[in-house]
């Protein structure tokens, strides 16, 4: 892919169910993974709800295919960071897929730094019959992200500030 090309994100929840999509555009790609921007005013869906954001964010999609999703958010965000624990994320053309394990490491505007959605992980792990390799796989991802967050490792470091400049030029 070139930077500035058009991408979608198409998440599911296990069983092929529907959740978040979204467009943007593909930035670059550096030791971390490949960035994909998303500008103020992108159009976000999912079954039941839909928002225009507010904010600029840059997605991380982690080299090495780990498994999760990084987001990285303006200051207009309520969460500075949001990282989704999904299966590791595969394109498909322009498009990128995964499918969204539950749990979230979010780290606010303020500083605090939470794991969340655990309880939904639970209920989930029952109600849609999540293999113990796909439990154990998220369970893993979280702690690791959640750890990378809290001492401020990269890519957890200010990385995604170039790439955040480069979307808002």
């Amino acid at each position: 892919m070139t930077p500035g090309q058009p991408i979608r994100v198409v998440m599911s929840k296990w069983g092929d169910r529907p959740h978040w999509e979204y467009d943007g555009r593909y930035l670059g790609s550096d030791e971390h993974g490949e960035w994909l921007g998303c500008p103020r005013g992108t159009f976000y869906s999912r079954p039941g709800m839909e928002f225009v954001a507010t904010f600029s964010a840059v997605t991380l999609v982690p080299a090495g295919g780990a498994a999760h999703l990084a987001g990285f958010n303006d200051e207009h965000a309520q969460a500075a960071i949001y990282v989704d624990m999904s299966t590791p994320p595969v394109w498909d053309g322009t498009t990128l897929r995964a499918v969204d394990l539950d749990l979230d490491v979010i780290k606010r505007q303020d500083g605090t730094i939470l794991l969340d959605d655990e309880d939904e992980f639970a209920e989930h792990q029952i109600a849609f019959n999540y293999p113990p390799e796909v439990v154990t796989m998220a369970e893993r991802s979280a702690a690791d992200v959640l750890a990378a967050v809290r001492a401020a490792t990269p890519p957890y470091d200010g990385s995604h500030l170039p790439w955040l400049r480069s979307l808002l030029e």
